[in-house]
């Protein structure tokens, strides 16, 4: 693993050059920051995770169930830095926690309302005779990202996605690589081939086809 290219803090939709560090924080906090700045993120308030009955009345949300996430992540990320520091002695990385912090508090930022259950009810309306004429003009692969819906997939597009119609910057968030490498749990698209789901990573799409150019580079 050549862990020093792999965590340049290199930007979507940026000169890949580092420029001037910031002396306050490092390139992956700010991600996090960017992130939990972000519309995307605090819409996740509205959105209600999956949890027993609870002892009390406050309601769990995606809001709050992403930050935990992060808070996690950071620790694992921190031990798992120090694990490799120990058994390679060339190793350099680091920051990992912020990394892996980042990539947890999106996790769950381009999930529907009701989860899993506004997935299927998103695929379902799609394969539909309704829905199906809806996309009827658009090519197998971009259908498939409608029929087999995923908020993993939806995820990336809103961290990457530049609307032209609202500026001309370009990368979304303009995260760091490093983050979004991590973010990106499922590295396929939608449509795949028969006998190509053998590997977990393949289980599920988690890039839509309007964004594997963007993954690609």
């Amino acid at each position: 693993m050549e862990w020093d290219s792999l965590l340049r803090p290199f930007r979507l939709g940026c000169p890949k050059e580092l420029g001037q560090p910031d002396p306050n924080r490092n390139e992956f906090q700010r991600d996090f920051d960017r992130i939990i700045f972000s519309t995307a993120f605090r819409r996740l308030h509205g959105k209600t995770q999956v949890f027993p009955l609870p002892n009390s009345d406050v309601t769990h949300t995606r809001l709050t169930h992403s930050l935990e996430c992060a808070s996690v992540g950071r620790s694992l990320g921190i031990f798992v830095e120090n694990e490799l520091k120990k058994k390679y002695k060339g190793f350099k990385g680091s920051h990992l926690g912020d990394i892996v912090s980042a990539a947890c508090l999106a996790h769950d930022i381009g999930n529907p309302p009701l989860g899993h259950s506004g997935e299927k009810a998103i695929s379902e309306f799609f394969l539909s005779q309704r829905g199906q004429k809806i996309i009827s003009e658009l090519s197998p692969e971009e259908k498939a990202d409608f029929t087999d819906f995923q908020g993993n997939s939806m995820g990336f597009h809103v961290l990457t996605y530049s609307s032209p119609k609202m500026t001309e910057a370009k990368g979304g968030l303009c995260l760091t690589y490093p983050v979004l490498a991590s973010f990106v749990k499922y590295p396929r698209a939608s449509l795949i081939k028969k006998g190509e789901k053998d590997l977990v990573s393949e289980e599920k799409p988690g890039i839509l086809k309007i964004d594997i150019a963007t993954y690609t580079e």
